[in-house]
């Protein structure tokens, strides 16, 4: 698993009924537009997960 960690976001466009994502480090997806919905659903929960991760380990220091 490569540790770093990015903070630009991936470019998505629709082409021809199919989701196409490039973003940093040479990522390049195409997928599904369900496939798309689901992850877009679990990147959410990922990311307010991971601010509360911050809020509240910033809180302790």
């Amino acid at each position: 698993m490569d540790d770093k960690v990015y903070d630009e976001p991936s470019e998505v466009e629709a082409e021809d009924g199919v989701v196409v994502v490039n973003g940093p480090d040479a990522v390049d997806v195409q997928l599904t537009p369900e496939a798309a919905d689901e992850i877009s659903e679990r990147l959410i929960t990922g990311a307010m997960k991971a601010r509360g991760q911050r809020y509240f380990s910033d809180r302790k220091k």
